[in-house]
């Protein structure tokens, strides 16, 4: 029984979770249109996320993908506002984040500092880059209505963000269970000096790994931005706390211990089947918050 339950304890508890709240709002919580919301809910988060897990993997830390993720907001709309067209403004935004990536893996892998500090540095330098960019101020004048399917349409019925967030969470598992560069992010994982030793480019690969987190990032920022039909400076600095939470939850997910695509999306899961069923029984915003950071306490601790 113990064994079961240290195995697939995170599932069981997602599903007690559910039943909870199902009873205490029987008539709001349990629905499928519910359901559907809370995906979309968990959407942009899970995408994020899906970038963190693999610096997990490579043992590192990335603590920019919040302020990238509202560079790429406010960046593909100001370029859309300047008149550029939709998919080229996406384009140059997406490659925006990949070049931030790779600049953050240059820096870790290159000159040797702890990717904690690195990427805080960074996140100051965005974060300063974005609030010029857009003077403090939130772009929602001049967006193009074509820009907002993206976070607002629908194609089969189905949320457009909750179909990218299923597509990202797909290709993360398919690079990490079937390539040889997802082998090569747990080999390192496992230890940089033996999986040097094995052949492996760890710097690249590094590299690589932040390049993704980058990409995911920026293109998170878009998507929220279409969602939202405006662009804050700050729009995306609620992630970095919460796309980690969900990435430790994952570890403890089919009992592996390491970070994965799936479990980082159930962990995604639960705090957004928490988050609605908190909200639908008028808990204070404030108290979700207070959760999470318990939620990851609980997670490292299940995980050790």
């Amino acid at each position: 029984m113990m064994h079961i339950f240290k195995k697939y304890g995170t599932l069981i508890a997602l599903i007690f979770i559910y039943i909870g709240f199902s009873i205490l709002a029987p008539k709001v919580f349990p629905t499928g249109r519910n359901l559907s919301n809370i995906l979309l809910q968990i959407s942009l988060l899970t995408i994020i996320s899906q970038g963190a897990t693999l610096i997990v993997i490579i043992k590192d830390f990335d603590l920019s993908i919040a302020a990238i993720s509202s560079l790429g907001g406010v960046l593909a709309a100001g370029l859309m506002v300047s008149g550029i067209n939709i998919f080229i403004a996406i384009l140059i935004t997406l490659g925006i984040g990949i070049i931030i990536g790779i600049i953050n893996g240059l820096i870790i892998s290159k000159l040797n500092i702890s990717s904690f500090i690195a990427t805080l540095a960074t996140s100051t330098i965005i974060g300063g880059i974005t609030f010029w960019y857009t003077q403090g101020s939130t772009i929602f004048s001049g967006i193009p209505d074509n820009f907002l399917v993206f976070g607002q349409g629908k194609i089969w019925g189905i949320p457009i963000p909750t179909l990218f967030m299923f597509i990202t969470l797909i290709s993360v598992w398919f690079i990490l269970s079937y390539t040889e560069l997802g082998r090569k992010f747990y080999a390192i994982g496992g230890g940089p000096e033996v999986a040097k030793l094995s052949g492996v480019n760890v710097n690249r690969v590094r590299i690589t790994a932040f390049a993704i987190s980058g990409v995911l990032a920026v293109f998170t920022g878009i998507l929220l931005a279409s969602r939202l039909g405006s662009a804050h400076p700050t729009a995306g600095s609620g992630y970095l706390l919460k796309s980690y939470a969900a990435v430790f939850l994952g570890m403890t997910v089919f009992g592996e211990g390491k970070a994965n695509a799936f479990g980082t999306f159930v962990g995604a899961l639960i705090m957004g089947v928490l988050a609605n069923g908190l909200t639908i029984l008028d808990v204070p915003y404030y108290f979700q918050d207070m959760l999470t950071g318990i939620i990851i306490i609980i997670a490292l601790v299940v995980k050790e």
